[in-house]
């Protein structure tokens, strides 16, 4: 009998529905469970999900309760846990980053030298603090550190930041990033060699390329099939096909999806006609 694979999820904040969408569009079909079910199953695979807090994710893998775990790359490191990091997800990109009072003089992170920080993410902080050689008195807080600085608790905070918009509304000004996170997958240490990890691995990584990814189809001049191909920004060499028409081919090739906000009008430039972008499902390189 085949052993199921177990893989812990958060059970709710920003990163669940992302995670839950990624699953499914892998192919593992999980059942959507009820607001109070801590657990549900795949339909198309062997495959367990448990639902806990982010925060447990990575000591949950590490002792073997679950096979593998999504969470956030900033709670591995801060929790300090023995797991083997699988694949970066794409998803909830957020940076650790050091701000300070609209009005406080500090403009880099060496300002910060033997002044009081806040923050929630006390191993973190510190470890990538004494990386750049400061020193700082670091305030441990549970909740909101953006309030200490206005209560005099802190001169500064390090916090997770998505896009500023907390740390204006509380009149705070970043000064450095100190590390960047996004949501990853990860095994317990030296099991991932195991063949159901390596699958789900191959599965939801053929996802996230896919999403950075767009399929690109186009009819370029003969003349300028070199110049198009010197243009794209792919690591393979496109397909290139002939038409019906004459000194016409059709060109289709793999591109990173955010380049083709620049890449459309140079290729129009290079006299590139119906030109087509498509999302692509899965891809395995």
């Amino acid at each position: 009998m085949t052993k199921r694979l177990t893989i812990a999820i958060p059970s709710k904040g920003r990163l669940r529905e992302p995670t839950w969408s990624l699953l499914d569009a892998s192919g593992l079909s999980p059942q959507e469970p009820g607001e109070r079910v801590l657990m549900a199953q795949c339909r198309n695979a062997d495959v367990d999900i448990l639902f806990v807090r982010a925060d447990d994710v990575p000591e949950y893998v590490q002792d073997g309760v679950v096979d593998c775990g999504v969470t956030g790359l900033d709670l591995v490191a801060e929790k300090k846990c023995d797991v083997d990091v699988l694949l970066r997800l794409g998803f909830g990109l957020c940076s650790l980053q050091a701000a300070v009072p609209t009005e406080d003089s500090a403009h880099t992170l060496s300002d910060l030298d033997g002044r009081r920080i806040a923050t929630a993410h006390p191993h973190l902080a510190a470890t990538t603090l004494a990386e750049r050689g400061i020193t700082a008195d670091l305030i441990t807080v549970t909740g909101s550190a953006e309030i200490t600085p206005r209560l005099g608790l802190a001169d500064a905070i390090i916090d997770l930041v998505s896009s500023g918009s907390t740390l204006r509304t509380n009149g705070l000004r970043t000064i450095g990033t100190l590390f960047e996170a996004e949501a990853v997958l990860i095994s317990r240490a030296g099991v991932s060699h195991s063949e159901s990890v390596k699958t789900l691995t191959t599965m939801l990584s053929s996802v996230v390329n896919a999403r950075a990814s767009r399929y690109l189809m186009c009819n370029v001049p003969t003349d300028a099939v070199e110049a198009v191909s010197a243009l794209l920004p792919t690591t393979g060499s496109p397909s290139v096909m002939p038409l019906a028409t004459v000194g016409i081919v059709a060109l289709h090739a793999l591109v990173p999806a955010k380049d083709i906000w620049q890449l459309l009008p140079q290729l129009e430039g290079l006299g590139a006609t119906s030109i087509l972008t498509l999302p692509v499902e899965r891809m395995v390189p």
